[in-house]
């Protein structure tokens, strides 16, 4: 009985080694091969951003610029520094499954992202309860880091680049606008709201003469824009994300109407040109960055190394925002160790004048940045600056 059972007992061994065998012999090797191996004791850092879906173009400019600072800063403390990304495939369920799996299954220290406010605060209640910090990389809406102490960002708040287009337009001579807004979007509900009450201030109440919503994948907008016609406005403050807004933009244009087209930082992509065309041209929005006036020795080293990685481009605020939080991450490393997030995360809270490519980076009591906003232009396809804004600048009004 004792032989059939050890006879037993090797038979279902050697079908498993079999099985292991089978699945992971020559197989594993290549899989290997194409996978590079996690270097010993890398410091683990976790990176989520749409990489597929409606919000891919704006995730894989961000992602160009975590990977540039990887590139210049690849180690701390003698260690490499290993970045572990993630696709949460612009879905809100899909950034928290991933930024818990980053947590739990690849132990990150700290996470950069997400692009798009929704996405960032799908995954709030994650890593505040994980107590693993997170860094947002253009995600504007103040919610993101309101009330939690583990969500901070690299990039300005809504309600000052909703006072920056407002004031931009006022100063243009706008006496009454349209607002059109993305309803199923936190990031365009919110600007849109901020814009709204910094226009009202400057012009009055009942300046804002229509305000027309429509959802995320939406393609035809000829109701909300007929209507729109019909109220006149001086211009129209469209928030929303890159392709519905380019669209809306070449839909007004057919419907003949002329006036100014104004939105937020998620126009600087390059599908916005590809799907908007001609009828794009002339559009103005806020961004984070411009090349031609970068400042800082970081900015410098930023675009040269953009320069050769992609030859020929020139890199926007979402790319330059997501080097930053980075750059954030970084230094909180250097003085904290590697080892504890919590500790990671009061260093990151204590971000003060660090050097980043959009000047220097202070975080405030929210986790959030204080720093200027460039507006810009599409001209001839091009992404053109216009002016730089402080936020002294808006006070002194």
């Amino acid at each position: 009985m004792k032989t059939k059972k050890f006879v037993s007992a090797l038979l279902a061994s050697a079908v498993a080694l079999s099985l292991v065998a089978g699945c992971g012999g020559g197989d594993k090797k290549k899989a290997d091969e194409k996978k590079p191996a996690a270097a010993a004791g890398a410091v683990k850092v976790g990176v989520f951003l749409p990489l597929t879906g409606d919000n891919a173009a704006g995730g894989e400019l961000e992602l160009r610029g975590i990977k540039l600072a990887n590139k210049l800063h690849p180690e701390i403390n003698g260690k490499k520094i290993e970045l572990v990304i993630a696709d949460n495939k612009s879905d809100k369920a899909e950034s928290a499954n991933v930024v818990a799996r980053l947590i739990e299954k690849d132990k990150v220290k700290v996470i950069l992202g997400s692009y798009g406010s929704s996405l960032s605060m799908a995954a709030g209640n994650i890593v505040k309860d994980s107590k693993v910090p997170a860094i947002g990389t253009s995600c504007t809406n103040p919610q993101v880091t309101k009330g939690n102490e583990y969500y901070f960002r690299a990039c300005f708040i809504d309600p000052f680049q909703g006072t920056v287009m407002a004031n931009y337009a006022f100063k243009k001579g706008a006496k009454k606008v349209a607002i059109v807004q993305e309803v199923s979007n936190d990031y365009s509900v919110g600007l849109a709201k901020f814009f709204k009450e910094a226009f009202e201030k400057l012009a009055g109440p009942g300046s804002v003469v229509d305000i027309a919503n429509y959802q995320t994948g939406d393609k035809d907008f000829t109701a909300q824009l007929t209507n729109l016609k019909a109220k006149n406005p001086d211009a129209v403050f469209a928030p929303g994300n890159f392709t519905e807004s380019a669209l809306l933009v070449k839909q007004a244009r057919q419907l003949g109407i002329k006036v100014p087209f104004m939105g937020g930082d998620t126009w600087e992509t390059q599908d916005f040109v590809n799907v908007g065309g001609k009828d794009v041209d002339g559009v103005t929005f806020s961004s984070a960055f411009d090349s031609t006036k970068a400042a800082t020795p970081e900015a410098k080293a930023f675009l040269d190394a953009y320069a050769k990685e992609y030859k020929g481009e020139q890199p926007g605020g979402l790319t330059a925002l997501a080097y930053d939080s980075y750059l954030i991450a970084l230094n909180a490393m250097k003085t904290a160790g590697v080892e504890d997030s919590k500790k990671i995360r009061d260093a990151i809270a204590s971000t003060k004048d660090l050097e980043t490519t959009t000047g220097k980076t202070t975080l405030n009591a929210d986790g959030d940045p204080i720093k200027s906003a460039v507006i810009k232009t599409v001209k001839d396809g091009k992404f053109t600056y216009i002016d730089m804004v402080n936020p002294g600048d808006l006070k002194a009004k």
